[in-house]
């Protein structure tokens, strides 16, 4: 039996199926990474696209760079030095420069854990600040979009001269893609502006690979115009989360340029839905919590046939990620209540995270290996599974000759398409 493996937080779980099972790896594409990667962002950054040059900005008093927080795999070791070099090439002085954490409405960053995110060179050069969604003092009102939401962001990026935002384009459940202006369009807002705009999930529209015509994107693009986002500087990584290539200038030429690429890195077609998916967000930080692992279920979700079963391997290590979505589930026993409920509560995030996990559970039978207590998963409406050789136990046993098996290791950036017929 030939031994597979799936990341599972820093590591991986190892396991053999049956030799009557011919599984199918559904993953990303193997792509060769740039050689010489802070040479590419340097490229990128003096050839912008979109018409714009950081040059426009030279003396400018301040310069506001928004980065990831450590959910997301960003390099930023070999994307902000270059960055900062050239902006002290064209004559921005490095005393106006500082750096704010786009955290959204995820748990804020410790300062002891900001070396997690950025070199020690700029730790110790450069201000850093983590930005609060609920924290109105730290915001500033700059109107309404086209459907009404209001505009709350961060006051310190929004007063700023230049504002940059450097982050990771990649397949995203309902936004489409990340990047672009969302790092500070989603992560430097205010809770209000980020309900509402996550409340638009529920359109058709609003799903994973679509752009151009995706309200919840597309708000997110009108909320960045608002903000007035100058620059972005993105990369884009292989399965390995090394750069292949690297974008910068205005922010939505750089998600036209960006997003084929992403398509090629992470588009994967399949003839069929599977019986049995076994599937991994990506390791850490993919799988840092649940709230970020539940992307990589959607996903498998939708390439598992009806009475499916998906096993999900995420370490979830800083637990769910979200107070807000543990507290609603309190006396919530079913995921058919959990829809119901959240229909009649309206929109909420955090608690969105039971109705995106419900949708699927209604649907698909769900396990979970992870490093959650085991109480908690139950009240998640979630079954804990102790490893991999348990839930493959249980997953087999109903399991007919011929079944339909697929492997998705890097599920969270992987946008699978099943094959019309």
């Amino acid at each position: 039996m030939i031994l597979h493996k799936i990341p599972y937080g820093t590591g991986h779980l190892r396991f053999r199926l049956p030799g009557w099972i011919q599984p199918i790896s559904v993953e990303t594409r193997k792509i060769s990474a740039v050689p010489e990667p802070q040479r590419a962002v340097l490229e990128a950054v003096t050839n912008p696209v979109g018409g714009i040059s950081l040059s426009d900005f030279r003396g400018v008093r301040s310069v506001a760079i928004a980065i990831n927080d450590k959910t997301r795999p960003v390099p930023n070791d070999q994307l902000l030095l270059p960055l900062l070099s050239h902006l002290e090439e064209v004559g921005v002085n490095q005393r106006a420069i500082q750096f704010i954490i786009s955290t959204g409405t995820h748990p804020r960053i410790s300062p002891a854990d900001f070396s997690l995110l950025v070199p020690q060179e700029i730790l110790e050069r450069f201000p850093i600040h983590c930005h609060q969604c609920d924290d109105s003092e730290s915001l500033a009102y700059l109107g309404s979009s086209s459907r009404g939401t209001p505009v709350w962001v961060n006051k310190l990026f929004a007063e700023a001269e230049l504002r940059i935002v450097v982050g990771i384009i990649e397949p995203h459940q309902f936004q489409g893609f990340s990047g672009g202006v969302k790092g500070a369009a989603i992560g430097l807002a205010g809770r209000e502006t980020i309900n509402l705009n996550h409340a638009l999930m529920t359109s058709p529209k609003a799903i994973l690979g679509k752009f151009s015509d995706n309200p919840a994107r597309q708000e997110v693009e009108e909320i960045g115009k608002i903000i007035g986002v100058h620059f972005s500087l993105n990369a884009l990584l292989n399965r390995d989360r090394q750069i292949v290539s690297v974008i910068a200038g205005d922010p939505y030429a750089v998600m036209e340029k960006g997003i084929p690429i992403s398509r090629q890195i992470s588009q994967v077609q399949v003839d069929e839905p599977f019986d049995l998916i076994i599937a991994s967000p990506g390791g850490y930080p993919k799988d840092i919590n649940l709230y970020q692992s539940q992307k990589a279920l959607a996903h498998a979700a939708k390439i598992t046939r009806t009475a499916g079963t998906v096993i999900l391997a995420a370490a979830c290590v800083e637990g769910t990620g979200s107070r807000a979505y543990e507290l609603w589930m309190d006396g919530v026993s079913s995921h058919q209540e959990v829809i119901d409920r959240f229909h009649r509560e309206g929109f909420m995030v955090g608690p969105h995270k039971a109705v995106q996990i419900a949708l699927d559970a209604t649907r698909v039978k769900i396990f979970l290996i992870s490093e959650l207590d085991s109480d908690l998963t139950r009240k998640l409406l979630l079954t804990p599974v102790s490893n991999i050789d348990e839930a493959l136990e249980i997953a087999l046993k109903d399991l007919p000759r011929g079944a339909n098996v697929g492997i998705m290791p890097q599920a969270s950036s992987t946008i699978p398409i099943i094959n019309s017929k």
